[in-house]
């Protein structure tokens, strides 16, 4: 069923990605790290659906999404600024093969990691420990949500930038050399979201280090 939702905050998170509020239907559920696909109410949009992932808890009284815009693409996201209080967008779902296995090892590239915001604040709600977050981007200031990585007392977050020598983390890339060393228990749950080449190294590295296919929770070609 198609479900309409009307826009009523959107705020800016980094320098091309925006937090977005939506009122909630009423009896519409779904479990952290889900998504459901979005199109703009437009003309010319309508039928331009993109799955974005739900970044609020199941019981908030609304939807939020973290959405990062590329301008270059000249697509949907690249509208996401421009939206604006009172704007509508069609919405259905949920659907993803990302959901909560309890506390692992989260790999995310840029918007890829999404999905793991209502999983990780559901298990700092629940007072979960463990939880390691390896976030890759090109930049420092491309981080999403930095602040709240940092809060997280449950949550021990790695921050990588591929592009920026100079960056107050770690550089490079993440290949087999940067996970032997980031990675000490094989057998935890391991949480991968980003781009699909991305997420191909991963599970390839991964198994190549020894982690079983069945501990990968993969959502592919974000």
């Amino acid at each position: 069923m198609t479900l309409t939702l009307t826009l009523q905050d959107i705020e800016p998170v980094t320098h091309d990605t925006h937090h977005l509020s939506f009122a909630r239907p009423e009896g519409f559920g779904f479990e952290p790290g889900q998504a459901v696909e979005l199109a703009l109410i437009q003309d010319g949009w309508k039928d331009e659906g993109r799955p974005f992932t739900m970044v609020s808890q199941p019981d908030a009284p609304n939807l939020d999404f973290v959405i990062k815009s590329y301008p270059d693409h000249n697509g949907v996201t690249a509208r996401i600024p421009s939206l604006g209080k009172g704007d509508q967008v069609s919405c259905d779902g949920p659907f993803g093969a990302i959901t909560d296995h309890g506390p692992g090892l989260f790999l995310a590239a840029g918007a890829g990691v999404t999905p793991f915001i209502s999983i990780l604040k559901k298990h700092d709600r629940e007072g979960v420990t463990g939880d390691t977050l390896i976030l890759s981007n090109k930049t420092d200031k491309d981080i999403i949500l930095k602040d709240t990585w940092d809060s997280l007392s449950g949550v021990t977050p790695v921050y990588v930038a591929t592009d920026q020598p100079d960056t107050a983390h770690r550089s490079g890339k993440l290949d087999k050399t940067a996970l032997q060393d980031l990675v000490s228990d094989l057998d935890q749950p391991f949480y991968i979201c980003g781009p699909q080449g991305f997420v191909d190294a991963m599970r390839d590295t991964l198994k190549e280090i020894g982690v079983a296919g069945d501990r990968l929770i993969i959502e592919d070609g974000w």
